[in-house]
């Protein structure tokens, strides 16, 4: 019987300046060749090959081959958490060109955390559903003080955020199958704290169909940048007029009104 757990073993994994960046390249969800992760992390394709290996015997990684190219992705959700866990006590990394910046700034804009959008529009959008009332049992902020809940040790379980009667037939509305979503294992509900905004976003089966329904609407592009998305001109007007979130270059906003009635 096992009654310990050696947590130094992924920690120690991690601790590793180019696996981390490259774990972070893939915190998206997509699945990325060995050539664009060593890019990532900075090192030489052989490098890169070594890490990966080792990522994959710990079972954190999966790959697929399509051809001569390997395809490295996230299989478990909870790698991802624990990742943006950790990015919760990580200093900033000081930004030393234009490319970092431009990086910096895409991905604090608007980003995918897994299958579910991030960075200050999935932040906006958690806002925005709660105030509207879509969503409640929480007030969408971190409130490390509040003990015992909203624990970074256990993000997206402490604060008990559940979809109201008006917020099921929003995303009704919108294109989401509730009835499907509710047949699933995994949690209608649950949230990430935010690791750039330090507030909470909307994860669980919800935040994936919502965040897979913009991207099907063109709401969405993939950036070049890992885990980047871009809110299209479609998904400014779309998120504004059905959400009550507006998205400009420097900023994400909840206007007190309305939304698109449910």
């Amino acid at each position: 019987m096992q009654t310990e757990v050696d947590v130094s073993v992924p920690a120690g994994l991690l601790a590793d300046p180019a696996r981390a960046r490259l774990m972070m390249a893939l915190t998206d969800g997509r699945a990325l060749p060995a050539s664009v992760l060593a890019s990532e992390a900075g090192v030489s394709p052989s490098t890169a090959s070594e890490h990966l290996a080792k990522l994959l015997a710990a079972g954190l990684l999966a790959v697929r081959a399509e051809g001569r190219h390997r395809y490295y992705r996230i299989t478990d959700p909870r790698v991802v958490q624990a990742i943006e866990s950790l990015a919760q006590l990580a200093p900033a990394t000081p930004i030393r060109s234009l490319r970092q910046g431009t990086r910096a700034e895409a991905l604090r804009r608007s980003r995918l955390c897994y299958d579910h959008v991030a960075g200050r529009l999935g932040v906006a959008l958690m806002a925005s559903l709660i105030e509207v009332g879509a969503i409640s049992g929480g007030d969408g902020h971190h409130h490390p003080d509040a003990a015992p809940t909203d624990r970074l040790s256990a993000p997206g379980h402490d604060v008990d955020y559940r979809i109201t009667d008006r917020g099921a037939t929003l995303m009704a509305n919108f294109g989401v199958d509730m009835d499907s979503l509710g047949a699933r294992r995994r949690p209608l509900v649950r949230y990430c704290l935010d690791w750039t905004e330090q507030d909470h976003h909307l994860a669980g089966s919800l935040g994936a169909a919502i965040t897979s329904r913009m991207l099907e609407l063109g709401w969405l592009q993939p950036m070049s940048i890992p885990r980047a998305v871009r809110l299209t001109s479609l998904g400014r007007g779309g998120m504004a007029e059905r959400f009550g979130v507006r998205l400009d270059d420097a900023t994400v906003t909840t206007p007190t009104r309305r939304v698109v009635p449910a």
